[in-house]
């Protein structure tokens, strides 16, 4: 399919160029690690330097070097390496701040249970590239300490986060916008990520176990069973406490799900997970525009939509429909792809500095007050979502 030819040689000519960006203005050459803050310009900050923006860069450079080999990649993920092992790993507690200085002293020492599954997922897919067995044994501690501490052994779950030596906090927030309830969709799609890939390289037996839990925690709890839409925070035991619908999550949760059903080799999942993994791309196709992108958010209880689009919702969209493509053989789902990889040449790829913009707003205007890299900018979904397209379609020739 002729269509599928194009779309992989201008997906591994995009990844070149978002890794090359990366690696050219992202590097702290002065203080060590990676700049905290890059703007639209290309302009770096000596801004505070976030683990999850650390770990996401070893995560994508790790298995960029797993898809093409070149030297140049994993030069950059074992800085990544180095620097989460150096400076952000607690050495006395364990697990890893959430954030540092500029020059790399402990800021934000709490222990968020988000951030710390990126890192078991990191390490991971680092030891996969290096074979650096001191990467996968960190990554197993930091599963054992996840569930010595976080785990909810009543209700089921994670709690999303913990003071430095593990101990509950007031404040659970992972973000200023976020509500600060028990538990999240957000950080038990983010475990169950990281567990899955540790689970392909781990010997330790209680990992699957594990994964089965959360897969059950997703069908039970999560996804709305009326609306195919995953609900996004909860209480203690459960209770819903919020009314947004997340349309990236949706359809990025669609795809993820599955594939840790199918990494696990649990068949009654891999068939449970398919069909929801199709009810759930159907959910999320609600938030299409007519102009091929992905919207942010909604509102049910005003159902007022947040008419902004993001890059990462259009990242996870091009896997998550692709995949339902691959279930379903429906030429409108794969449509859907190749119409969403168009919005993001048209409107959220800088042509200009390079990388994608944050956003464009309803107006399809650029959000230029946001980052370029940051907090929470990172080249982990769009980087992500390019190798695995890639590898998807080479897969099927």
């Amino acid at each position: 399919m002729q269509e599928l030819h194009t779309l992989q040689s201008e997906l591994t000519t995009e990844l070149n160029s978002i890794l090359d960006w990366w690696s050219a203005h992202t590097v702290d050459h002065q203080l060590g690690g990676f700049y905290g803050k890059v703007d639209n310009q290309n302009e770096a900050f000596e801004a505070p330097k976030g683990l999850v923006l650390n770990a996401r860069i070893l995560y994508t450079f790790s298995s960029a070097y797993l898809l093409n080999h070149q030297p140049k990649y994993l030069a950059v993920a074992t800085r990544a390496y180095h620097y989460l092992v150096d400076f952000f790993h607690d050495k006395d507690f364990g697990g890893f701040y959430w954030s540092l200085t500029p020059e790399g002293k402990p800021k934000e020492t709490k222990k968020q249970v988000y951030g710390q599954a990126f890192c078991i997922y990191a390490l991971t897919e680092f030891y996969k590239a290096s074979n650096h067995i001191a990467a996968l044994q960190l990554a197993e501690q930091t599963y054992l300490l996840l569930e010595l501490h976080s785990y909810d052994e009543i209700f089921t779950g994670y709690i999303e986060a913990h003071n430095r030596n593990w101990q509950t906090i007031d404040d659970l927030r992972l973000s200023e916008k976020d509500q600060n309830d028990k538990k999240s969709m957000n950080t038990h799609l983010h475990v169950i990520e990281a567990y899955a890939n540790l689970y392909t390289v781990s010997t330790n037996a209680t990992v699957k176990p594990a994964i089965k839990k959360l897969l059950f925690n997703f069908k039970k709890h999560i996804i709305c069973r009326e609306t195919g839409h995953l609900q996004l925070f909860f209480d203690m035991d459960w209770k819903v406490k919020s009314s947004l619908v997340s349309y990236g999550h949706d359809i990025e949760a669609a795809w993820l799900l599955l594939e840790a059903a199918e990494v696990i080799g649990d068949e009654h999942e891999i068939e449970t997970f398919r069909s929801l993994a199709l009810t759930m791309t159907n959910a999320a196709a609600r938030g299409i525009q007519n102009n091929g992108g992905l919207i942010y958010e909604l509102d049910t209880s005003n159902n007022h939509l947040i008419e902004e689009y993001h890059w990462w919702p259009q990242a996870e969209a091009m896997v998550g429909f692709f995949n339902a493509w691959q279930m379903n053989k429906d030429q409108h789902t794969l449509q859907k792809v190749l119409n969403i990889w168009a919005f993001v040449k048209n409107h959220i790829k800088d042509t200009k500095n390079g990388e994608w913009f944050w956003g464009v707003d309803k107006a399809l205007m650029v959000m230029y007050k946001e980052d370029k890299a940051g907090f929470w900018k990172c080249p982990y979904h769009n980087g992500r979502a390019c190798i695995e397209l890639i590898k998807r379609i080479q897969q099927l020739s």
